[in-house]
């Protein structure tokens, strides 16, 4: 009826996530490799995503100065198109080493 105390702490909890992005038990040189490059990947992500804050900020505080806007829109596209870049080669990165391992 009541729970002994030593059934309580035999449980077996483990953590549901337990790697960064994709998570791979191999400590090999490829996955050590693959590892490195996610968190390069993560950090470049996160500098885009700055990039993409600050160019609308410049748009937004252009108070119809023609050349503000135009570097804020310049640098909102070539962030944008920087954050495609990332997920993309993240992906390629994620495929060929699905492949080879």
């Amino acid at each position: 009826m009541f729970l002994n105390v030593k059934q309580a702490l035999a449980v077996n909890i483990t953590n549901p996530g337990p790697g960064f992005f994709i998570s791979y038990p191999d400590n090999s040189f490829a996955g050590l490799l693959y590892k490195l490059i996610n968190f390069l990947l993560a950090v470049v992500g996160l500098i885009t995503i700055l990039f993409v804050i600050y160019g609308g900020f410049l748009y937004i505080t252009s108070r119809g100065e023609e050349e503000q806007a135009t570097a804020g829109k310049k640098t909102l596209t070539n962030a944008i198109i920087g954050l495609v870049i990332v997920i993309l080669s993240y992906t390629v990165i994620a495929v060929i080493y699905n492949t080879l391992s």
